[in-house]
């Protein structure tokens, strides 16, 4: 294994962490905790590093489903900020979306490589991999409703009056 690899692999495993960590605390991935900072730093991290491969594999379709996922964390971390483009809807589906990314990579690779010796699949396009994808498609479709759901009930009056009076208590 070369030096770029392991940083690769050393970096990449840590948003797992952080964004399975975010969605047990706080429901979503989100950038204004300090779970969503990491998660972004690091997939971020992650995502560059896997483009230092090109010199050796070519551009594959690895370094296309890369830009793809940098495009969906510049999408969640600007709709932070603003009216039209508040944090829930967008920013869940792009941060959410982010994660399964992540995890199909990581599933992948993973499989790729073991058990040593005879690996779970030969290739990223091993029929193998399908009930493994169809999993974490799954798991994807019901966390990401879930969330959606939470910030639909997050938009409601009684939710907006509730986060209103708790400030109000907070800051009497």
């Amino acid at each position: 294994m070369t030096a770029l690899t392991l940083v690769h692999t050393a970096v990449s495993i840590l948003p797992i962490g952080f964004g399975l960590a975010a969605f047990a605390r706080h429901g979503a991935i989100d950038p204004r905790t300090r779970l969503g900072r990491w998660y972004l730093g690091t997939m971020l991290a992650g995502t560059v590093t896997g483009f230092g491969f090109i010199l050796t594999l070519g551009f594959t379709p690895g370094q296309v489903l890369g830009l793809f996922t940098l495009g969906l964390l510049a999408v969640g971390t600007l709709t932070t900020r603003g009216t039209w483009r508040g944090a829930g809807y967008v920013q869940t589906l792009a941060l959410s979306t982010s994660f399964l990314m992540l995890m199909v990579f990581a599933t992948t690779e993973t499989l790729k490589r073991f058990p040593t010796g005879q690996p779970f699949a030969s290739g990223p396009a091993d029929p193998s991999l399908t009930p493994v994808r169809l999993t974490l498609l799954a798991l994807y479709v019901v966390g990401v409703a879930y969330q959606l759901m939470a910030v639909r009930a997050a938009r409601l009056p009684a939710a907006r009056l509730e986060r209103a009076l708790t400030t109000y208590r907070h800051a009497a």
